[in-house]
């Protein structure tokens, strides 16, 4: 599968629990991709009128 770079702004404090990840071995990268990957899945899952708009 061909990556397409994205490139963000977070607060610092949501910085250093990102980093605090890091030190357990999880990259950002990783993460941020898992958490994209569960969020539009469980989009996918919702039916009606709890499902979000615009998707």
């Amino acid at each position: 599968m061909r990556m397409a770079r994205l490139n963000i702004q977070l607060p610092k404090p949501l910085k250093t629990k990102l980093d605090a990840q890091r030190q357990r071995g999880t990259t950002a990268s990783g993460l941020i991709r898992h958490l994209l990957e569960e969020h539009f899945n469980t989009d996918r899952r919702r039916t009606g009128r709890n499902a979000p708009r615009g998707f």
